[in-house]
């Protein structure tokens, strides 16, 4: 595959992915727009639970981001029979562990709640919105795969379009839920839950019009229950570090932040109001990391592996490309900050003034490290991967930010440099990977993959 076509069929894959992560972003900034007008304690209970359904959802999308390069292998090779049984190993994954999540919310609310928090009438808030919320996790296995499939064909845009059925009604059905119109009062922090509910249901029904319709896949599935069973457990063999990967990195981030908490009320305020910046700017980051695995796998699957490491290449390049832009675009932010936030105390500017090298630098090394991880799980290299965070993360930079802040009694600068010091710690042994085993693999290697 010529670098030139490769690199336009990224960016066609790319920029409605970025838009996918920025809109699915902005969807809990909308509900908790709607649920302020009702006070501090439904906000708060709203942000808890939403919280919570969102690690949960966070692993399901880990979940079919594997599966994702297990289907972009078979569409890759053209064998429809090996697409329906890695979407319907997909599928069963995705379902079962939504259940056994669903479960837990279900069976566990009271104890799940009443750990999270101490106040009556907050505990009942959080317990009236999961009693609505924990069936998403339910939809979302299945609007995921969904997803996993049509991006792993190239067809990205159709779950944008998605996105943007779902977001309008998502907004004027919680309104109206939670503010209520005409005699009806409104249901209050349940109203943006069902909201919620509904709109994933209508998106999960046109994703699903959409496959049906679509004359190129034959996803009725013909296998003996063996042979599934067989492709379900070689399939979790593969997804299911890159969903462990995921969780341990999102535990991470919530003890860096309870690390953070430790500082000075104003040092805590800066980095808060930093970090939802950080998330949405490197979306394009991920977005390329995700289209650059998913032709990656497509070339395996279609066993052209002669251009291979040239355009592993070539994506980094382009990831570093981003990431550079993405800082110029976090330099011009550092100067508008105070007019974005402007009725905040003088400490707190400061403390935004100290960070700023650190989180303009940042997304260019995490940059380079997030198009690394991506690339060697297309590969086959999900363990691997999953090796270099726990070690990066858990055994080197949480201790250490643990041991400044808590023994050493550090500034914020100090406090923060751990996180591109983190992402400094993996790029090396990220590199060397990458470089030997595109040195190493072969076809042979690619048959590996192919348990489909």
């Amino acid at each position: 595959m010529p670098s030139q076509s490769y690199l336009k069929k990224n960016i066609a894959l790319a920029w409605p992915l970025a838009l996918n992560g920025l809109l699915m972003q902005s969807m809990l900034m909308v509900d908790t727009l709607l649920v302020s007008p009702l006070g501090e304690i439904p906000l708060a209970a709203m942000g808890i639970a939403a919280t919570l359904v969102a690690f949960i959802m966070g692993i399901q999308m880990a979940l079919a981001n594997g599966s994702q390069l297990v289907l972009s292998r078979a569409i890759g090779s053209g064998n429809k029979q090996a697409i329906a049984k890695g979407f319907w190993s997909g599928l069963a994954i995705n379902v079962t562990v939504a259940i056994i999540f669903w479960l837990v919310l279900h069976l566990g609310d009271q104890a799940i709640v009443g750990a999270l928090a101490d106040d009556i009438a907050l505990q009942q808030q959080i317990m009236s919105y999961l009693a609505i919320s924990k069936y998403l996790v339910l939809f979302t296995a299945v609007t995921q795969v969904m997803i996993a499939l049509l991006n792993s064909q190239g067809k990205s845009k159709i779950p944008l379009q998605g996105y943007l059925i779902e977001m309008p009604i998502n907004a004027l059905l919680s309104y109206l839920l939670i503010h209520g119109w005409g005699e009806f009062l409104g249901m209050g922090v349940e109203g943006a839950a069902l909201g919620s509910l509904i709109a994933i249901v209508i998106r999960m029904s046109y994703l699903s019009l959409c496959l049906k319709a679509d004359q190129s896949l034959q996803l009725s599935l013909n296998q003996s229950m063996p042979a599934l069973f067989n492709s379900i457990r070689l399939h979790s063999k593969e997804i299911f570090p890159v969903a462990v990967n995921v969780t341990i990195l999102q535990i991470g981030i919530s003890v860096y932040q309870l690390l953070y908490s430790q500082l000075n009320i104003n040092a805590y305020v800066a980095i808060t109001l930093v970090m939802p910046w950080l998330r949405a700017g490197t979306q394009f980051i991920a977005a390329w990391a995700h289209s650059s695995a998913i032709s990656i796998s497509q070339a395996i699957g279609s066993r052209k592996l002669d251009d291979l490491s040239a355009n592993v290449n070539k994506s980094i390049d382009v990831a570093v490309a981003i990431s550079v832009i993405c800082a110029l675009l976090f330099a011009g932010l550092s100067f508008m900050l105070p007019n974005i936030y402007p009725d905040l105390d003088a400490e707190t500017y400061q403390a935004l003034s100290l960070i700023a090298p650190l989180y303009i630098f940042l997304p260019i090394v995490r940059g380079y490290n997030t198009v690394h991880g991506h690339a060697l799980r297309a590969l086959g290299k999900t363990t691997s991967v999953f090796k270099i965070n726990f070690i990066g993360q858990w055994l080197i930079s949480i201790p250490l930010c643990a041991l400044l802040i808590l023994y050493f009694e550090v500034s914020i600068f100090w406090a923060f440099a751990i996180q591109p010091f983190e992402e400094i710690v993996k790029a090396l042994p990220f590199r060397q990977l990458a470089r030997k085993y595109l040195k190493e693999f072969d076809s042979n290697k690619a048959e590996t993959l192919m348990y489909d």
